[in-house]
């Protein structure tokens, strides 16, 4: 498919239960029936058919928060990407910072993942970001190119796949690096796509880190930030509608 900037998407992460997701998709379907931009959840697991059943009719995207690099197999406990697609999963997030530091999950692995997924007729949502003793250290452009040639393959296109930088020191901290910082980054991330594939004027590249309506309008006009990907906010309907507007979504 087409992302339609802004991109904006939420990631639910590990919250809600059927009724509050079901209650978070219905206040969201009531503003976004055509959206002129792209907007995209990613609930729990357990949510993903019944968020994806309330929000038939409009155009929000619904995805996965991870998937496994194998289709089936004595996996317990795993989603495979065939398993999201099959149960209304059009997206799929994958190398989240919580998934490669709180799971240990490296880049060979996250490369494996995006393979699976493409291959199962997913778009995909790939993170990086660099820690807090890297960016500290200054290695944190070694660090994203490294994530980017392992994980970003030939297929990637602009019409199936996104990348997301997230600073890890800044995910849910409340501190986001400068606004030069970001457009530096991003414009970093920009020449490293273009040694990789040849869709990466037009990939979408989208900032996360403590991303809020305070803030979001500043981030959304850096030059080479297509859009944002949220956590906490894209819990509260109107923080996350505000956030979609700011970059003229409508």
């Amino acid at each position: 498919m087409s992302f339609a900037k802004p991109i904006v998407l939420g990631n639910w992460k590990m919250n809600g239960l059927k009724s509050e997701g079901l209650a978070l998709a219905g206040a969201l379907a009531e503003k976004a029936t055509k959206p002129s931009g792209t907007l995209g959840v990613f609930p729990p697991a357990t949510l993903i058919d019944s968020v994806r059943r309330r929000l038939e009719g409009t155009e929000i995207l619904v995805g996965g928060q991870d998937c496994h690099d194998r289709n089936s197999g004595a996996f317990t406990g795993s989603i495979s990407p065939l398993m999201l697609a099959d149960c209304g999963a059009e997206i799929v997030l994958i190398g989240h910072s919580e998934r490669r530091h709180g799971l240990n999950e490296d880049d060979d692995l996250i490369a494996r993942k995006v393979h699976a997924a493409l291959g199962a007729g997913l778009d995909v949502v790939l993170c990086v970001g660099e820690t807090e003793d890297e960016y500290l250290s200054g290695k944190q452009q070694e660090r994203l190119r490294v994530q980017l040639a392992a994980a970003v393959p030939e297929i990637a296109g602009s019409d199936n796949f996104l990348v997301a930088y997230e600073p890890v020191w800044a995910i849910g901290t409340g501190r986001t690096p400068s606004v030069d910082e970001i457009g530096a980054t991003h414009g970093f991330i920009r020449e490293r796509l273009a040694e990789l594939v040849s869709s990466a004027p037009a990939m979408g590249i989208l900032y996360g880190g403590s991303v809020k309506p305070s803030n979001a309008s500043e981030i959304l006009l850096i030059p080479d930030v297509d859009g944002v990907l949220i956590g906490g906010a894209s819990l509260d309907a109107n923080d996350f509608w505000s956030i979609y507007a700011a970059g003229g979504g409508t």
